[in-house]
């Protein structure tokens, strides 16, 4: 056999196999290519869901009427509000004043026992007296400082910590529970919503509120917001963490 024709033959084979390789090569490279190209878009849908939950996250809420106010949240230092009379000695906030007069005076017409305003907006300055009275209240029965303040804490938020320093909360007749045995208080259950008003503290949602039961606290949030709470069983704390996310 001829020495040059089986080299001539060995080299084309050599030549034809290279070939074969870049070929598979030059089509993997095309192959991976392509499916990072397809990969892109889900990997940018992955990323603008993220950013979207991220963004939920952070949503705050600016509806005047929904700010919580409460143990673990002190009142804004730039909160503003105008106050207007209820009565002589009462006051309350303006933006909400209308709801809250129709509210007492439709109780009035349906025939319950009547509802009249114990105490709205109070300041800063006179939450202190308040909370500072009922400390000392507490001291005189033979408590200490701190289980004096613990148990004021139960009924009474400390100054800047209340729905009242809002000029958003009312307490209705004589502040105590016996106001859940009236048909006014009744009516408010039916009714309250329809005027944007809430029982504040309910009975189940102690735990979650760190403020013991009162029939008496009712809080405005406006009709919409007061007949969602409503419906989903929520307390304000709730609600809120509930349109946060």
């Amino acid at each position: 056999m001829n020495l040059k024709i089986v080299n001539k033959d060995r080299f084309i084979f050599a030549i034809l196999m290279i070939l074969i390789v870049l070929i598979i090569i030059i089509a993997l490279i095309l192959t991976n290519k392509k499916e990072e190209k397809n990969e892109a878009p889900t990997q940018n849908l992955y990323a603008q869901e993220n950013k979207n939950q991220e963004n939920e996250t952070k949503k705050e809420i600016t509806d005047w009427r929904l700010t919580l106010v409460n143990i673990d949240n002190a009142l804004p230092e730039d909160y503003q509000l105008e106050l207007v009379d209820i009565d002589q000695y009462r006051k309350f906030d303006a933006r909400a004043i209308d709801e809250l007069k129709n509210m007492i005076e439709a109780e009035r017409k349906s025939g319950a026992s009547g509802l009249w305003v114990q105490s709205g907006y109070r300041s800063i300055e006179y939450q202190k007296e308040v909370f500072d009275r009922q400390v000392q209240e507490y001291k005189n029965q033979g408590k200490t400082q701190k289980e004096a303040e613990e148990l004021t804490l139960k009924i009474i938020n400390k100054p800047g910590t209340s729905d009242h320093n809002l000029g958003l909360a009312v307490d209705f007749n004589y502040a105590n529970n016996d106001f859940e045995e009236t048909t006014a208080f009744e009516w408010l259950k039916q009714n309250a919503e329809n005027y944007g008003f809430i029982l504040r503290y309910p009975k189940e949602k102690e735990e979650i509120t760190k403020v013991t039961y009162e029939p008496w606290h009712w809080r405005y949030v406006g009709e919409e917001h007061a007949k969602e709470i409503n419906k989903r069983g929520y307390c304000l704390e709730e609600y809120i963490e509930y349109l946060k996310k």
